[in-house]
């Protein structure tokens, strides 16, 4: 207030505007506006104003709050929309706010219940092994992001044998899109050979909220004979040994991080090594992994097998948008939707009932499909075995 009164003064003394309001710091817009109110309202005019607008057209009146809130007390289940629109049936040449700005009256006098927040479904489990050889089980994972030196976050992808401890990759990303990660999966098979299953927690890329929990990788997974195991949401122990080997990357790589991707990249590779092939490993008697890990028998194929489905009825494949059209069944348009992660695979049907179908793809039963509506997909419980192993503590050889 005093240094708007400082200004305000020299200028009425005579001062040019531009000098004062360089002195001050403040634009000339702002200048002329604090002498215009000193002249239309003396040194009141001065203080700071209120920035409530005098008007708000849309604010309800009493009258209108008292009629909504009498009718709401009525009807107790009504909400805004019908509150509103019956009002305006019994009174047409009534004017009433959106039925939002009707919520907000309801809720500020106490009489909508917050909504309860949905739990998001879980993906489907599927039964955890435990490792005896090699390769019976790959462990993959996200360690969490971090930042790097010029500010821009990393994405560890980590992938390590279950047997052995192998840390078989450990990739700098960028982010978590399936596209990157399935060509680091790529690289690591070409290398190490096919394992019998993944082992995965729920996120992405790995699994999603799609039928079975299946995403492009993970059909990806299934199309090169790699089961699936996921771990059950909220329980990282029954991926123990990989979240341990984490907890190591992250002291000996990421503290302090890297300046650059290729920096941090460079880390993960001398921590890769030296785990590996140096480093004693507690639960393997003190002797580094490299002593008990040794390449897959099956190879990386250059071409993917195509699903048989002997017993089925018939084969489809399904439509880019993620729908299955069932020949026979008259519906050329609004085909039931099955999953965007299965769009241009091949599944087998095989018809329950007249209008029922049972969708699987390679081993998985995913769902029922009735061909009588657009809707008419109900997923499989579950398409794998309820039960989930706890990983065992019990130390190789």
């Amino acid at each position: 207030m005093e240094e708007r009164m400082k200004f305000v003064a020299r200028l009425r003394g005579g001062e040019r505007m531009t000098d004062l309001c360089r002195e001050f710091g403040i634009s000339r817009k702002t200048g002329y506006k604090f002498l215009e109110r000193f002249e239309r309202l003396s040194l009141v005019g001065l203080a700071d104003q209120r920035r409530v607008p005098g008007r708000i057209p849309h604010r309800i009146t009493a009258e209108k709050a008292a009629l909504l809130l009498t009718l709401r007390k009525q009807h107790p289940t009504w909400g805004a929309r019908k509150l509103r629109a019956h009002l305006m049936r019994q009174h047409p040449g009534l004017v009433l706010p959106a039925a939002s700005t009707i919520g907000e009256l309801l809720r500020r006098h106490g009489l909508v219940r917050p909504s309860r927040r949905r739990r998001k479904p879980l993906v489907s489990r599927s039964p955890l092994c435990h490792a005896v050889a090699p390769n019976d089980v790959w462990c993959v994972d996200f360690k969490g992001q971090f930042r790097l030196g010029n500010g821009k976050y990393c994405y560890p992808l980590t992938i390590t044998d279950g047997y052995s401890r192998m840390l078989l990759c450990c990739e700098a990303l960028e982010d978590t899109r399936s596209d990157p990660a399935q060509q680091v999966f790529e690289e690591t098979f070409r290398m190490y050979g096919l394992p019998l299953a993944i082992r995965s927690d729920n996120g992405t890329p790995f699994a999603s909220q799609a039928i079975a929990g299946l995403s492009r990788l993970s059909v990806w997974w299934i199309r090169l004979g790699i089961r699936l195991e996921r771990i059950a949401p909220g329980c990282p122990q029954q991926n123990g040994r990989h979240e341990r080997m984490h907890r190591t990357l992250k002291a000996e790589t990421t503290r302090p991080a890297g300046a650059t991707m290729l920096q941090q990249q460079e880390r993960f590779d001398r921590f890769q090594e030296l785990y590996n092939s140096e480093r004693p490993h507690e639960a393997l008697g003190q002797r580094p992994p490299a002593e008990f890990y040794q390449p897959a028998l099956r190879p990386f194929p250059e071409k993917l097998p195509e699903p048989e489905y002997p017993l089925h009825d018939i084969v489809v494949r399904v439509r880019g948008t993620g729908h299955v059209y069932v020949p026979g069944s008259g519906r050329t348009a609004g085909a039931p939707f099955l999953s965007l992660a299965l769009a241009g695979e091949k599944v087998g049907l095989r018809e329950i009932d007249e209008y029922t179908w049972l969708v699987s793809y390679f081993g998985l039963d995913l769902a029922l499909l009735d061909t009588r509506t657009s809707r008419g997909v109900t997923p499989i419980a579950s398409p794998y075995s309820s039960e989930i192993a706890e990983e065992p503590k019990a130390s190789v050889g």
